[in-house]
């Protein structure tokens, strides 16, 4: 970096350039703040994730996300995290977060929760061109359980109240589709608190079974487990699987500058091509996994109108 000083010796002209040049460079530096937009009210642009994964995981794994984000806005990033998927609601309803990755559920409480003030911006698209996941039920692969005739008077765990696969979409389908009434057919039906602890819970035997997601059978929730360590292989076994579930949004307040909303989804749209490998990071990838995802397509409310449906349907049956 250039030091700029005035000698003891400069002239009086010298003095007069140095100054003139020294203000017209701080000008020159200046310029870029003057030009930013949005940046100078939003110098520090939060993002929500649902709990899906343990804290210092998530944060570690929306690292390159992150940075990826602060390079090309030029603002900083902070990745807000709760405990639950109300958490993040409610953060976005408040104006305390500018932009959420939601599932499905989410996004819909979340579009209830503000007055329908949040729009939905982009979702994940696979190898295949598919932009959808399935809601699966697992067990531990030694319990001898291998069908829902299996379980029950069994306990199945779900994972959040606002979870898409962790319980709006595997109760709806097992009431409308298998024909089971779930606060009968099984022992038990708690809330684990996050798709991992559902998981682990059934590898600890405190569940039977339990709610969760997967992209295929090498992709999702007890996958990334394995690879992460938290479970050995061959543990969790999948005995249940939902018809395909449009894939959660990246969602903005609708009360934020309309060139903030375009250039953050532009930036966010860019990362699987902009840092293959911080993507591949971001997304767990398996190579394996014959249709892995692979960027983003744009998608708009109409997409998950079925979803906010199903929620009422479910509010109405809690009512019954």
């Amino acid at each position: 970096m250039r030091r700029f000083e005035i000698t003891d010796n400069a002239t009086k002209g010298d003095t007069t350039m140095r100054f003139i040049t020294a203000t017209a460079l701080a000008t020159l530096i200046a310029a870029p703040a003057l030009a930013e937009g949005w940046q100078q009210d939003y110098q520090t642009v939060n993002i929500g994730f649902l709990s899906g994964e343990n804290e210092q995981d998530r944060l570690t794994r929306t690292a390159p996300l992150k940075e990826h984000l602060e390079s090309t806005l030029g603002v900083n990033v902070e990745i807000f995290l709760a405990g639950s998927y109300d958490g993040v609601i409610q953060a976005m309803a408040a104006d305390q977060i500018e932009f959420a990755f939601h599932g499905s559920s989410s996004y819909a409480a979340a579009y209830t929760a503000t007055d329908g003030n949040i729009i939905p911006l982009l979702t994940t698209q696979n190898k295949d061109g598919s932009t959808g996941y399935y809601s699966i039920i697992t067990t531990h692969c030694d319990s001898g359980l291998t069908s829902l005739a299996d379980l029950e008077g069994k306990v199945l765990a779900f994972a959040d109240p606002d979870s898409t696969s962790g319980y709006a979409v595997p109760y709806f389908n097992l009431v409308e589709r298998e024909g089971l009434d779930p606060t009968t057919y099984f022992a038990a039906v708690p809330f684990s608190g996050s798709h991992e602890a559902g998981v682990q819970g059934v590898v600890n035997g405190t569940f039977d079974a339990a709610a969760t997601w997967q992209d295929t059978e090498l992709s999702g929730v007890y996958q990334r487990m394995e690879l992460k360590g938290m479970i050995e292989p061959g543990q969790v076994c999948a005995i249940w699987e939902s018809p395909e579930i449009t894939s959660g949004p990246l969602t903005a307040r609708a009360n934020l500058p309309e060139v903030m909303i375009a250039e953050v989804t532009a930036a966010v749209e860019a990362f699987p091509n902009a840092d293959p490998e911080g993507w591949n990071f971001y997304t767990s990838y398996d190579p394996e996994d014959d249709n892995p995802t692979v960027g983003y397509v744009r998608v708009d409310h109409d997409r998950y109108q079925w979803i906010i449906d199903m929620r009422t349907w479910l509010r109405e049956q809690r009512r019954g």
